[in-house]
């Protein structure tokens, strides 16, 4: 595998692109507060081609830019935001077909916004025709052991398992938490099917190319995904045929330890994956 070099901004390597696909949490905010430097690194990319925000979050646009608001992430360093969430919205809306959907939302309130608006009766899962899962209860004492005694049954029952989140663990200030993405692996383990909806599958990726064709004005030739995660940011560019910029000072800040080529070598062999380049923090 070739060797991943590592960058001191992203400057370096931004005429050789039309368009950033980038990742929220670890890489633009910490789930705390924004981080300039990023902010000022797409800002800086605007100038030459469109901005999408292409997040795992299980929530609606409208969410983003009021936590956006929150924690200090200004409107002018991107053109649009594409979730998962509005992906999975998507798919229950396919679900109604003139009765309510019963529906079974296992999550913490503050994310219904995905689902706000449409025909859905929420119930028990016990009574529910399909879970929706946008993350734990109480990411912050929680863990994925705490719901297997509830989703065992369902796996067994064969209830559909609808993830608006794959990822697995997202920085929030100093801690790591579990997302959505954790459940639906502990759901699979337990036997059941899950349909993911964002990072790294293939359509919202698609999605986001046509968003930022649209916005532009003309076809993307040169997109760059820009993220933290693996398994996510970079497989699912991986998968898309996309270049990748990683940035190590994230949810892999732990496992990489010092940047270095030799420890990047090791990760990337670990997760069979590529990079156009790695940077600790996005900056310009």
């Amino acid at each position: 595998m070739d060797d991943i070099p590592i960058l001191a901004g992203l400057g370096q390597i931004a005429e050789s692109y039309d368009c950033l696909l980038c990742d929220v949490w670890g890489v633009l905010h910490n789930g705390v507060s924004a981080r300039r430097p990023a902010v000022e690194a797409l800002r800086r990319f605007r100038t030459k081609g469109p901005v999408i925000l292409l997040s795992n979050a299980p929530r609606p646009a409208s969410d983003l830019r009021q936590q956006f608001a929150r924690v200090g992430v200004p409107a002018d360093c991107y053109d649009a935001i594409l979730t998962s969430g509005m992906a999975a919205r998507q798919a229950l809306e396919r679900w109604q077909s003139g009765a309510p959907v019963r529906l079974f939302h296992l999550g913490p309130e503050r994310d219904r916004g995905v689902f706000a608006g449409l025909d859905v009766t929420l119930c028990d899962v016990r009574e529910a025709d399909i879970i929706l899962c946008t993350g734990l209860y109480d990411d912050e004492h929680e863990t994925p052991e705490d719901y297997r005694a509830l989703l065992g049954p369902a796996a067994e029952a064969c209830l559909g398992f609808i993830c608006a989140n794959p990822d697995l663990k997202v920085q929030r200030g100093a801690q790591l938490v579990y997302c959505a993405g954790a459940l639906a692996a502990l759901y699979e383990e337990l036997g059941g099917e899950v349909t993911y909806y964002g990072k790294p599958h293939r359509p919202i990726y698609d999605a986001a190319l046509a968003l930022a064709a649209d916005l532009g004005g003309h076809t993307i030739l040169r997109p760059l995904a820009i993220g933290d995660g693996l398994k996510t940011d970079v497989a699912g560019a991986n998968r898309a045929g996309v270049d990748v910029l990683f940035i190590a000072d994230g949810v892999h800040g732990e496992d990489l330890g010092v940047l270095n080529e030799r420890n990047l070598a090791r990760l990337f062999a670990d997760a069979k994956a590529h990079a156009v380049g790695a940077m600790a923090a996005l900056m310009w």
